[in-house]
């Protein structure tokens, strides 16, 4: 199962993997995601807040989480803890960006990988 696929059914039942869905629960999840895949040789998600800062077109001293949160929300947010129909939008844009980051990064792997020689 490639990460986009995984991160495909995270999205289709969130709950199943966190329990009860929150933004919060879902950003400690990708973090804790990204650590064990570092620590055991994988990509983890590195690149991915350079990535939502060139989405975005500008750079703030925001994690992740809040370029994640100016892409969702775009005329700002009063609170880290957001309304629930706010919260409920950001998770929907989390995965959809995170499924766009990973496809860009799958095209890029390919496009450099080794290629094979044919014997003739």
């Amino acid at each position: 199962m490639s990460e986009r696929e995984y991160w495909s059914n995270v999205a289709k039942r969130p709950g199943m993997y966190i329990g009860r869905t929150t933004l919060t629960g879902l950003e400690a999840y990708l973090d804790g995601y990204h650590h064990h895949s570092v620590r055991h040789g994988g990509p983890g998600l590195d690149g991915w807040r350079e990535w939502l800062v060139a989405r975005r077109g500008r750079d703030c001293n925001h994690t992740w989480q809040g370029q994640v949160r100016h892409l969702a929300l775009p005329e700002g947010w009063e609170s880290w803890d957001l309304p629930a129909d706010q919260e409920q939008h950001v998770i929907k844009v989390l995965f959809a960006l995170l499924d766009e980051f990973l496809s860009e990064r799958e095209a890029d792997t390919r496009l450099h990988a080794p290629q094979p020689m044919n014997d003739q």
